[in-house]
């Protein structure tokens, strides 16, 4: 955790870095993009790295945060404002996201001037992120554990399509006789024991 700033707010100026504590003491790292999301590079430190250092890692996802939560998050020490910089090139183009409506297999595709729909299991659509706001202490810490990939994260954390396929196939497993969880009948499966 970092210092409490009971006063802080949110800054959502492109660019701007932070800090957040995530699970296991890890520090992982953030920067503000145009559009207002936040796209996390894959590095992590026990103290917090040089914003050169940072800003050199490659990309890791790129996710909508909840910008209320992002004040708590301040607030709170759970993260910390590193200031404000260039933002890294990958992070000038909008990063593709897929829309997931409830009850479908047919998802919509925002992929810069292109939007288009096609079915869930489309193999060009697996690592984009589904649009969704997560919370900065809630959901943050847990959601860059998958994403890092180094330990097992819990089951249940969604994000890119794939993952969330397979938290829906795990679902349906766990829950046989909940007919909410039931996989529609041309479910295409991840394959994945």
């Amino acid at each position: 955790m970092f210092e409490a700033k009971p006063s802080s707010r949110a800054d959502l100026k492109s660019g701007t870095l932070y800090a957040v504590s995530g699970e296991a003491q890890w520090i992982y790292y953030g920067q503000v993009t145009p559009d207002k999301r936040v796209g996390f590079f894959h590095r992590r430190d026990r103290n917090v790295a040089s914003p050169a250092d940072i800003l050199s890692a490659p990309l890791m996802a790129v996710i909508g945060v909840a910008y209320p939560s992002i004040t708590r998050a301040l607030r709170s020490g759970a993260w910390a404002k590193l200031g404000r910089f260039e933002l890294v090139s990958a992070l000038k183009e909008p990063w593709p996201m897929v829309q997931w409506p409830v009850g479908t297999l047919v998802v919509g595709v925002s992929d810069g001037d292109a939007e288009y729909d096609t079915r869930v299991e489309d193999p060009a659509i697996q690592d984009m992120e589904i649009m969704a706001s997560w919370d900065a202490e809630q959901h943050i810490p847990g959601r860059l554990t998958a994403d890092f990939g180094k330990e097992e994260a819990p089951w249940h954390i969604g994000g890119p399509v794939r993952r969330q396929r397979r938290v829906k196939e795990e679902y349906a497993r766990r829950f046989p006789d909940a007919p909410w969880h039931q996989l529609p009948p041309d479910w295409v499966k991840t394959n994945v024991s």
